[in-house]
Formats: structure tokens, sequence, C-alpha cells
């Protein structure tokens, strides 16, 4: 369990690898704005540093870092409550990295199933820093003493990591100096799977762009999509064991209990026994009640690419203030001479 000594400070972020789908909305951004309030501080990070385990194209690279922060604000992220920054505007995160990658063991990170997704057969080949991205991660983390991060179910296994980085370190030097994060990963909408295919996560990667929301998409194309969205014969079940074995039907059911804030179980005590004639249109227009907007204040955001930035240098000033301090302590403790 996490030491009282500790304030409950949430920290998480997201890659700008591609544009905004509805899966990072529902997985994570929507979960974040929720998590604002007096129970937690709060900081989100666009980690455009994460990005760079892969080339990237500098000028996508940076326009892809301001759509996400637009899209976190447009979202209901507040930066005057949240601390909202870029990785790479604050170095704290790659100097405790480093010491994270002397405290981490290579046996650890070999363990790393999305490291052995991602390479494939070209393991050889990849960046160093795409196999020793989750020490960074920990230092992400750690660097703000955050007790709690809400995650999906595929990045829970670099949550855990860091407890381990967290404990061999406050072993090693004989202090409780590191909380041992909890990852949070309750929730509906917690994976968002592809229109197309309900066996595969929604990704900004896929083929087709009808196989995913885009948080740019405008309210006609949100309405398509979801009305063009794979199902099966069958209709809507009466309770969830029916929708065993039926992926795409479990995914749209799943989406629109996230986007009403109910549960599947509530979703189908309205729509249990109904088809996919009376669903998908009512899906499709509570997708573009809850989508169209944050849609249009992020093209809104985006015209202005002055103002993002400036609200993500404020943002890594404020970041900064917590980071650097607990950098300089933990330098003390390994005896480094700073």
């Amino acid at each position: 369990m996490t030491s009282p000594s500790f304030a409950p400070r949430v920290f998480s972020g997201i890659k700008p690898s591609g544009g905004l789908t509805l899966g990072n909305y529902l997985g994570a951004i929507k979960r974040w704005v929720g998590m604002q309030g007096p129970d937690f501080e709060t900081i989100y990070c666009v980690v455009d540093l994460h990005a760079i385990t892969v080339w990237q194209d500098p000028a996508e690279l940076a326009a892809a870092t301001r759509e996400v922060a637009a899209g976190m604000l447009a979202s209901g992220i507040d930066p005057e409550h949240s601390i909202l920054f870029n990785q790479a505007a604050v170095p704290e995160h790659v100097q405790l990295g480093w010491i994270f990658n002397c405290v981490a063991r290579v046996g650890w990170m070999n363990r790393m199933t999305q490291f052995k997704d991602k390479a494939g057969d070209n393991a050889e080949a990849v960046s160093l820093g795409l196999y020793a991205y989750p020490a960074l991660m920990a230092a992400d983390i750690l660097l703000y003493h955050a007790t709690h991060v809400p995650v999906g179910e595929d990045q829970k296994q670099h949550v855990e990591l860091t407890r381990d980085i967290a404990q061999k370190f406050n072993h090693d030097f004989g202090r409780e100096f590191f909380p041992l994060t909890e990852p949070v990963t309750e929730g509906p909408g917690m994976r968002i799977m592809n229109l197309r295919d309900g066996t595969k996560k929604m990704s900004k990667s896929g083929e087709s762009d009808m196989e995913r929301i885009n948080m740019l998409d405008d309210a006609d194309t949100i309405a398509k999509k979801f009305k063009k969205a794979k199902t099966d014969p069958e209709g809507l079940p009466e309770d969830v064991a029916g929708l065993k074995a039926r992926p795409e039907a479990k995914n749209l059911v799943d989406i629109y209990a996230a986007l009403s804030d109910q549960s599947a179980e509530a979703v189908l005590a309205e729509f249990g026994g109904a088809g996919w004639g009376r669903f998908k249109p009512a899906l499709a227009d509570l997708a573009v009640d809850k989508l169209a907007p944050i849609s249009s204040e992020m093209r809104r955001l985006m015209a202005d690419p002055a103002e993002i930035d400036r609200l993500l240098a404020r943002g890594a000033e404020r970041a900064r203030g917590i980071a650097a301090p607990i950098l300089k302590e933990t330098y003390e403790i390994v005896g480094l001479v700073s």
C-alpha cells in the first residue's frame, strides 16, 4: 500500500504519435477530467520523449504535441487546476530516467510485453530507447511522487515495473523515498476497440479511417462511422453475458456506456432485445452530442498554437516546481554532487 506520508497525486500522459481517437478520450482523457477535484493533485503530460523511440518527422511531432494538448484542454482538463505540460520541457524527467536505467534490471526489461509486440522479429534493429523507455516512464511517474496512475490494462505492466524500481531504490539506499504507485484501471471505456474488427484495439495507425473515431471528426463523420460500424446478425441481448463471443456488439455497448456515464448493464436494460436499427442511430446521436463540441473546441485551440505553447510552458514551470526538489534529493541520496 502507498505510504500515508505521500500526498495523493495523479500522473498520466499521452504519446503524441498520430491524432487522438475516441479510445484516447474514453480510456484516458475523460477519466483524467473526472479525477480533477479535491481528492488528488492532478498532473497530465504530453509524453513527446516517448514518441521519438521510433523516428518522427519533426514538424509532425510538434503539431501532434499541440493537438494532444488541445484535445486535453477541449475535453475539460483545466490548466488552472491540473498541471499540463509536455515532457521535453521538464529536463528532470530524463535526469531521473538515467538513474532508473541504473536501478532497473535487464531481466525486468526483457519481460516487457509491449517491447516484444512493437519490435516483433526486428528487435535487433529498433532503437535502444524503445527497449529502455519503461524506465523513463517510471521516472515520469516517480519524479512527482505520484501515488496513482490511471492506465489501461495494456500499460499496467509498466506501473508494476515502476513499483519494482521504487522498491529497489528504496531498499538499496535505505530510504522510503519513492511511493509504490497504484495503477487505476477500473471504469467503462477502458479498452475501446476497432469499429471494423472488435478483436483489435482502436488505433491511430489503422488501415481505414472508418475503423476509428478521430477526436477531430465533425458531427456528420462521427454519425456516419457509427452507423456503418460492423455488427452481427443478432440483436442486443438482455444481459452482459449475452455479449460473450460478440466482440463488435460488446464494443458498441461499451462505447455507449462510457459516453453516457453508465454501466453496460444499464445500457442493456434500456436497449436489450432491440435491433441495431434502433441502437446504432441512438449511439450516433449520443456520440455527436458528446464529441462534436470537443472537436469544435480543439479546432479553435489549434488555430492559435502560440496560446497552446504558452499554456504548456506555464504548466512546465509548475511541474518543475515539484520535480526539481525531488530530483535534487534523489541526487543527494545516490551521492551525486550537483
